[in-house]
């Protein structure tokens, strides 16, 4: 008989809200941003100068809620759009001093959750961890049934047993 809590994918999803969750505990507590704001914002540290579409691409959000995260972050002076310099008729969405601010009192908290949940496991069990998160990745990079990965989680940072506060 299937059991779907034994199931690989159902495991993976359910630990991965799980974290999702916590973390918003943080962003929502510290400056009142939901996950789909969160994302948004540290995209733009990251990228600078961005589109709507070029989010969407990189953070795992599907379009309409990257866009109304856009739309209440801009309501709250923590991004800016503005004309695209390659096509007026298009606009680029940045952070705003205000933006960079939250995320410099977010991001601490994120990371200590983050360290505590790396904390259950050894330098070498972590490492091992994401080279398995990628092996498992390669196999779906090889799927042509498969959704790409954004090019931005393919380059995502490990080196250190610290990922990036994109959860």
């Amino acid at each position: 008989m299937f059991a779907l809590s034994t199931f690989l994918p159902y495991r993976l999803a359910v630990l991965s809200e799980r974290i999702s969750r916590r973390l918003a505990v943080e962003y929502e507590a510290l400056h009142g941003l939901s996950l789909a704001e969160w994302r948004v914002l540290v995209h733009l540290q990251r990228c600078g100068k961005v589109s709507v579409r070029e989010i969407h691409d990189c953070v795992n959000l599907e379009k309409p809620r990257v866009s109304r995260a856009v739309s209440r972050l801009e309501g709250q002076g923590l991004v800016e759009k503005v004309p695209a310099p390659e096509d007026g008729r298009l606009v680029a969405i940045s952070l705003t001093p205000a933006g960079q601010q939250a995320l410099d009192r977010i991001v601490p908290a994120v990371q200590a959750v983050e360290a505590r949940l790396l904390a259950a496991l050894t330098p070498a069990e972590q490492a091992a961890f994401v080279d398995m998160l990628e092996r498992m990745h390669a196999v779906l990079d090889a799927d042509p049934a498969a959704r790409s990965r954004s090019r931005m989680d393919v380059t995502a940072p490990f080196a250190t047993g610290r990922a990036t506060a994109d959860a």
